[in-house]
């Protein structure tokens, strides 16, 4: 027999068999740069008796915009990207693989759960990946959305530190369908698990348009990770935030923005970018009354921002803790203690700028020098107080038949929370016009990251 032509047929059948999953992977990834890996490796699906070629799933490595990566690809074509033990061991060793080389991971997924047939040996396979997913602390882990995602590889999407939603579609723990039945509605499956439709979910999510937006998006983060600081010109004042400095200005004020997670608590902006050239983690306050979604979300960016060793950025508009009887009995006490630990652990520079109202919590959290941050600053119209008026003192001390109402009356009236009285007591560095605080932070960052 021609062993040549014998492989060439085995490979005609091999790519026959996930022609569109190859095409996204050339959309995806340099001109003719991706290399397979385990290419030949399938079992028998019990269930329907056929050769499962390629095992559902597609591993290599190519390069996105010149940057290394391994690929792994869930084949729709094969059994809807079901997955199988050996598809799982398949990922697994790729993913060993991307550990030892420090190298990042880009799923493109598409499936819709497991393929039947196997049954506790794929349970056994799934949890072997989920677990080897969790562990690769060295390994950016990147999701691409392809299509429908549900099930245990909706948990691997979790699982990753970036997660890229294409247009349609949809993330799911379960089938939508039976989700939205069980729900007594007729829902599409991005009305259940799109971007916009999981708005409580806290992913590290982004929004693109096609695999060519999401390569582009990509190359911005691994751009921003891998080139901690680039040349740039130092900027002009912004005269206009002297009169608006609203979240949408500020944010503005950071270059090659990438901001995760939008469609949840979109009070708390968690952004990606460079600030005079470097790069920061930046968290955007705008007017929060902080929840315990809020809080889980900030902790969620400030142990991305360990992760990879950046620079710490705070803008500062917050109320402290929304007062009310949910928020009294959710976690948002833990996640509160979470973050003072993940800020103690966090040896990057940490940067605060209050920008509008630093009140009781939203202070001590968020700008006080004893949490550990390493330079605050205050608009000149910021307020810093326990309270944010008198009226919430005399709530406060109610019970309290000492209290002085009069003396409470003129202790929190606004004169008494400006910053200055802050900055008297060295808790703040300095008082700057709004228009001036890129330059104040280019600076401060260019010192405490030498």
């Amino acid at each position: 027999m021609d062993k040549i032509k014998l492989l060439k047929q085995r490979r005609d059948t091999l790519k026959s068999a996930g022609k569109s999953i190859r095409a996204d992977i050339v959309s995806l990834t340099d001109e003719n740069s991706f290399v397979e890996l385990s290419a030949f490796s399938f079992s028998k699906d019990a269930f329907y008796g056929e050769d499962a070629q390629g095992e559902g799933v597609v591993t290599g490595f190519a390069t996105v915009g010149g940057y290394p990566f391994y690929i792994v690809a869930q084949n729709f074509e094969q059994s809807f990207g079901g997955l199988t033990k050996a598809g799982c061991e398949k990922i697994v060793k790729t993913l060993a693989q991307a550990e030892k080389n420090g190298t990042a991971v880009i799923y493109l997924l598409h499936s819709y759960g497991v393929r039947v047939g196997e049954g506790i040996e794929t349970l056994e396979g799934i949890s072997s990946l989920l677990l080897k997913a969790s562990q690769a602390g060295n390994v950016t882990q990147i999701a691409v959305l392809c299509g429908e995602v549900y099930g245990s590889t909706a948990v691997l999407a979790s699982l990753c530190d970036f997660v890229l939603f294409a247009p349609k579609s949809a993330l799911s723990i379960a089938s939508p369908l039976v989700l939205s039945a069980k729900a007594g509605k007729n829902l599409k499956p991005e009305e259940v698990g799109g971007y916009k439709a999981l708005k409580n979910s806290l992913l590290p999510s982004l929004e693109v348009k096609d695999l060519k937006d999401a390569a582009r998006k990509i190359q911005d983060i691994r751009a921003l990770l891998n080139e901690p600081v680039v040349d740039a010109d130092l900027n002009a004042p912004v005269p206009a935030l002297n009169k608006t400095c609203g979240a949408a200005e500020l944010v503005k004020t950071i270059e090659g923005v990438i901001e995760l997670g939008a469609s949840s608590c979109p009070q708390v902006k968690t952004v990606l970018g460079r600030i005079g050239g470097i790069s920061v983690a930046a968290v955007v306050l705008d007017n929060v009354a902080l929840d315990a979604a809020c809080m889980r979300k900030i902790n969620d960016f400030t142990k991305l921002s360990y992760e990879y060793d950046l620079p710490f950025v705070l803008f500062v508009d917050c109320l402290g803790v929304e007062q009310s009887l949910s928020v009294n009995d959710s976690i948002l006490l833990k996640e509160i203690g979470r973050y003072y630990r993940l800020l103690d652990e966090l040896e990057t520079p940490k940067i605060s700028v209050v920008t509008g109202k630093a009140i009781g919590l939203g202070y001590s959290l968020f700008a006080a020098k004893s949490a550990g941050f390493d330079y605050a600053v205050s608009f000149a119209n910021a307020q810093i107080a326990l309270f944010e008026n008198a009226a919430g003192a005399q709530i406060e001390y109610a019970n309290d038949k000492r209290a002085d109402q009069a003396k409470l009356q003129a202790l929190y009236a606004e004169e008494v929370a400006d910053p200055f009285n802050a900055a008297k007591g060295g808790y703040i560095d300095d008082i700057i016009e709004p228009q001036f605080v890129k330059q104040y932070l280019i600076a401060s960052l260019q010192t405490l990251t030498r």
